[in-house]
């Protein structure tokens, strides 16, 4: 579910705080960790609610998901700098600000759009907040055992985030309404802002942040999935759509150019010359892509089609959970006995054979019999392959880019979710259609109605629609498998110092 190793420690401008107040300098990181990534999923299962009250198109729901993922992603690197150079603490404190007023603002939302712009912010907020978190523990917590039970609970949090951000987004959209998913950051937020004064500054080091790459490189995969998501809405040929790739294709080659020339880049070109760390890079993509989906897809399918409450369809994910879990503990023991390749290649195999089992659901497919089975398989594979890429994309990394190079995983997997969730809701859409114009409109004129027959013609359809989605995504893993197999060719290993626990969601 996650993996986790210790950084050194760092000096710090002050001495830790006493033992008194370390309980809750881990309370005030945790708590944020965890509302960080839960985040990620929370709305995940609020929204059927959500494209209900606000009116949101099928097109545009995916949206609500990857707004937040390319913020979070397309930013991270550079809220990692930030702190560097501005102070850890103060940074953590801007990231949890920005974060909590972003989360009021969608609670408040009244429109797709302001919703969408709420969270985009929150993945600001995500991306300045979150690097600082981790960093903050070796400046807080003496070396030793304080320092590694942080790192533990830590690493419990980013773990899970997904699993509780699915459980809790059910209970408070079922109990309360949608508006609570964002509504309930706000007092943890608050407690969080309020206990940084237990956490202990770092020092700062010189540079200046590469704000011409962030420009240029978040722009660019904005454009990309802005153009993926209108041209399935609208065509390949609409004007717009052209407009958008091709801004997509300029945008990103300056960046890379900025990246090549700055001397300190977000993103430093000389990670990318190893073929074993690439290669974790792209194959963590492709794991995003399909990942990002499964969650998108089948809280849609389940909901929608089998009419499972919010708050239902949250313990359903519970066999993702501990099939994530299980494969997560075995694959850290067998790091050190075998080559990353032979874990995470088999791993991937069993997740793509997962996805094509979903890709066989029907109308009234079973959830003990086709659903749970499907779902812990999915998860066993996945949890299979991200110890071993995280230690193929730290492997061999100078001390000094450790921090960076695991942080470009978790942006590989926010960019990777973002872009696959769009190409594959794009897809979904298409096939759906195909079958019945409108389908997702026309389920919910048919419930209106009580029109059981458009309503059975319209499930039939959007169930059509996400089982291509789940071809595809099993499709992507096997790419991450291909990829995986040619380029990571790295021996067996210990876990590096300095890796950040992977995000879940």
């Amino acid at each position: 579910m996650t993996t986790t190793t210790a950084q050194p420690g760092s000096g710090a401008s002050g001495a830790p705080p006493g033992g008194r107040h370390l309980g809750l300098a881990l309370f005030v990181i945790a708590a944020a960790q965890l509302m960080v990534v839960l985040d990620a999923t929370i709305t995940n299962i609020a929204l059927p609610a959500i494209q209900t009250d606000l009116g949101v198109s099928a097109a545009n729901l995916a949206w609500i998901v990857n707004s937040y993922a390319l913020a979070f992603g397309g930013l991270l690197l550079l809220g990692g700098r930030a702190g560097d150079l501005f102070g850890r603490r103060r940074m953590f404190q801007v990231g949890i600000a920005v974060f909590t007023v972003a989360s009021l603002l969608g609670g408040l939302a009244t429109n797709e759009a302001l919703l969408i712009g709420a969270r985009v912010l929150q993945g600001v907020g995500a991306a300045i907040a979150a690097p600082s978190a981790l960093a903050l523990i070796t400046t807080t917590f003496p070396a030793g055992k304080p320092r590694n039970t942080a790192m533990g609970v830590y690493a419990a949090m980013a773990g899970v985030g997904a699993t509780v951000g699915l459980l809790l987004g059910g209970i408070l959209t079922d109990a309360l309404n949608w508006r609570w998913v964002f509504f309930v950051n706000i007092p943890i937020g608050l407690a969080v802002l309020a206990g940084t004064r237990t956490l202990t500054e770092a020092e700062r080091h010189p540079g200046r942040l590469d704000i011409p790459g962030a420009i240029t490189g978040t722009g660019g995969l904005l454009a990309l999935v802005y153009g993926i998501t209108r041209g399935g809405e609208h065509g390949w040929t609409d004007g717009l759509t052209l407009a958008s790739f091709a801004a997509a294709v300029i945008l990103l080659a300056v960046f890379l150019i900025v990246q090549s020339r700055a001397a300190d880049p977000m993103m430093p070109l000389r990670l990318l010359k190893d073929r074993n760390r690439s290669g974790s890079y792209a194959t963590m993509l492709f794991i995003g892509a399909g990942m990002f989906a499964t969650f998108y897809f089948l809280t849609l399918y389940m909901q929608l089609i089998l009419g499972y409450s919010a708050v239902k369809t949250g313990f359903a994910y519970l066999p993702f959970s501990v099939g994530m879990g299980a494969a997560a503990g075995i694959s850290s023991k067998l790091v050190a006995r075998l080559a990353p390749r032979l874990i995470a290649g088999p791993g991937l195999l069993v997740a793509a054979v997962g996805m094509f089992w979903f890709a066989t659901l029907d109308p009234d497919s079973s959830y003990t019999a086709h659903l749970m089975p499907a779902m812990f398989l999915t998860a066993l594979g996945l949890g299979m392959s991200f110890v071993p890429m995280t230690l193929g994309a730290v492997s061999g990394v100078a001390h000094l880019d450790t921090g960076v190079a695991s942080a470009l995983l978790n942006t590989a997997q926010q960019i990777g979710g973002a872009l696959g969730l769009a190409v594959l809701s794009t897809i979904s859409t298409s096939a759906a259609n195909d079958k019945l114009p409108e389908a997702a409109s026309a389920l919910y004129r048919g419930l209106a109605a009580k029109d059981f027959a458009l309503v059975t013609k319209a499930g039939e359809a959007l169930t059509h629609g996400y089982t291509a989605a789940f071809v595809a995504a099993g499709a992507m893993f096997l790419a991450g498998l291909t990829v995986t197999l040619w380029a990571v060719n790295t021996g067996r290993q210990q876990p590096a110092e300095g890796a950040a626990p992977i995000h879940m969601g």
